[in-house]
């Protein structure tokens, strides 16, 4: 096999499971090539020549794909939820069942939510190392002022360490609430809450806009929408 892909990249692209996932599916033995248990990384595979399967069930090549999707708050960025409540894949159509999500809403949040079959893609662009930002329009309690926008620029510490936005932009500032812009450049949870609730300004209502190079735009509540060739372009550019 010293031509075609990788198998762990060819797993990957599939939407099976990211290149480093697939590499511990290989090791635990659970992925075969023409009926033959396959462990070692360096293995490769042509689409169409070889019959890959992983634990039981085959797995085709897939053509890379990236979806958009505006999503409703009380929605769960999860592939299902014991306790019974409405997941994203119960606004998206059956045909998008196979796609990964990237990063995270919490089920209150609103706004730009990725999913694609290119786990390694979307993996890298998750990392905090690679720094893409996130770009939220956040109503806040509260007269919010210039001295807590300085806080959140210089940075606040949570429970999980420092914390800083690289932006912060009031939009309006009101005597009970207040709107702004903020830019993080890291995913972790609930972060933009806890770095406002941090300054004394609870989070009221909170909708993602960007993600790196994608904007939400125009779409409507609960669409979605396929990223064109150079959006993808894009994306993986933004990750190197």
């Amino acid at each position: 096999m010293s031509d075609g892909v990788r198998l762990q990249k060819y797993l990957s692209q599939a939407g099976i499971a990211s290149r480093r996932e697939a590499e511990r599916l290989m090791i635990e033995g659970r992925v075969t090539v023409d009926g033959e248990i396959v462990r070692e990384l360096g293995v490769r595979v042509v689409p169409g020549r070889h019959r890959v399967v992983v634990d039981g069930k085959e797995v085709g090549a897939a053509t890379p794909r990236w979806i958009l999707l505006n999503k409703p708050p009380g929605v769960l960025t999860t592939r299902d939820d014991p306790h019974g409540g409405r997941t994203i894949y119960d606004v998206l159509p059956e045909e998008l069942a196979s796609l990964r999500y990237v990063g995270r809403l919490d089920r209150d949040a609103e706004g730009l939510l990725l999913l694609t079959n290119e786990g390694d893609v979307a993996n890298a662009l998750q990392h905090p190392s690679r720094e893409v930002e996130r770009e939220y329009r956040v109503e806040v309690a509260g007269t919010f002022g210039p001295e807590a926008a300085t806080r959140l620029r210089l940075g606040v510490v949570l429970d999980d360490g420092p914390a800083r936005a690289r932006k912060v932009e009031m939009i309006e500032v009101g005597p009970v609430t207040s709107t702004l812009a903020i830019v993080l450049a890291e995913g972790r949870k609930r972060e933009v809450r806890r770095m406002l609730s941090a300054v004394g300004h609870p989070v009221l209502r909170l909708r993602r806009i960007r993600f790196g190079p994608i904007t939400l735009g125009g779409l409507e509540r609960a669409a979605w929408r396929d990223l064109t060739a150079a959006e993808i372009g894009q994306l993986r550019s933004a990750v190197g």
